[in-house]
């Protein structure tokens, strides 16, 4: 079962369902990759601050070594991290480096915010004597994008994008940018619907991706003690009306609003679970549905670890 793709401002196809690897670790990723390829999974989602590039790379390179894919039907995303905003150029390379590719599919500016810098790569959150996340001010978020967009140029990245921005600050980078950003990745799922900001989006040509598209389930839960859209009896019910799970309901609610979902997933029946989600389609009265238990209720908070909550 073949996934369809999204065609971007820059022209290239993204899949609009992916595997994002974050918290996983050590030898389990190999086996994931090459269980996610195997199902039909082409979009990885990767960053450097996930800390597991050089294990993601090391799988990578052996998928294309033993023919299991090639590199043109994969496509690769990581991203800059907020220590690295003064150092565009290098952080690219490390990462293409870590990960054993030429190019990137898709390089985003994971935070709206810069830090201190702790050394190339090292992707640090450093935190000031006062306990509080140590902020730059000294470098603005137009300064890193027209360093993404020399990646462009330079051939090592062939789209670029956004993450975490709200309205204000896409507006922005669309009215500075040459090349504007192709994609803003997002938190995004029934309980955090953010419909303004996803449109907005849209009618500029920028690819919404949701990351966390189930509500953060037990990984969230885990970190972040949050609620998780998975339980709500609404869409249970409506899952059960499809003769399918709730994680495929909810996921076919995202592709249907023409974003990106990338799904995180350890377990080989889940990666298989969430990727059958193309033989179905959702009425337009039950999509209507979902839209009653919007709550605005954000899983993933940084703030934790930070000491500010930069979403406030």
């Amino acid at each position: 079962m073949a996934a369809g793709a999204i065609t971007l401002s820059s022209g290239y196809k993204m899949p609009v369902i992916g595997l994002g690897v974050w918290r996983m670790e050590g030898q389990s990723i190999r086996n994931l990759l090459f269980s996610a390829i195997k199902i039909g999974y082409r979009q990885f989602d990767c960053a450097a601050d996930y800390k597991n590039e050089s294990e993601v790379g090391h799988a990578l390179a052996e998928a294309l070594q033993t023919g299991l894919v090639k590199r043109e039907e994969l496509f690769i995303t990581t991203k800059l991290w907020n220590s690295d905003h003064g150092h565009v150029l290098e952080a690219c390379k490390d990462s293409l480096k870590k990960l054993q590719l030429e190019y990137l599919d898709l390089y985003l500016v994971h935070f709206p915010v810069a830090t201190r810098h702790t050394g190339v790569g090292t992707t640090g959150s450093a935190l000031a004597e006062d306990g509080v996340l140590d902020i730059d001010t000294s470098i603005s978020l137009e300064t890193t994008w027209h360093g993404m967009e020399d990646l462009v140029s330079k051939g090592l990245v062939r789209s670029i994008g956004i993450s975490n921005y709200d309205i204000f600050l896409t507006r922005d980078c669309l009215a500075y940018s040459k090349i504007k950003p192709a994609v803003n990745q997002i938190e995004t799922h029934p309980y955090f619907q953010r419909d303004s900001l996803v449109k907005f989006c849209q009618k500029h040509g920028i690819c919404v991706t949701a990351h966390t598209p189930l509500g953060g389930a037990a990984a969230n839960t885990e970190l972040f003690g949050s609620l998780s859209c998975l339980d709500d009896p609404i869409i249970q019910e409506l899952a059960k009306k499809y003769n399918k799970t709730v994680a495929q309901f909810i996921l076919r609610w995202g592709i249907q609003r023409n974003t990106v979902v990338i799904p995180k997933s350890s377990k080989l029946e889940r990666l298989q679970e969430n990727f059958q989600v193309f033989d179905f389609t959702i009425s337009d009265e039950d999509m209507d549905k979902i839209k009653s238990i919007d709550r605005n209720y954000r899983t993933n908070q940084p703030a934790k670890f930070w000491g500010i909550n930069l979403f406030a």
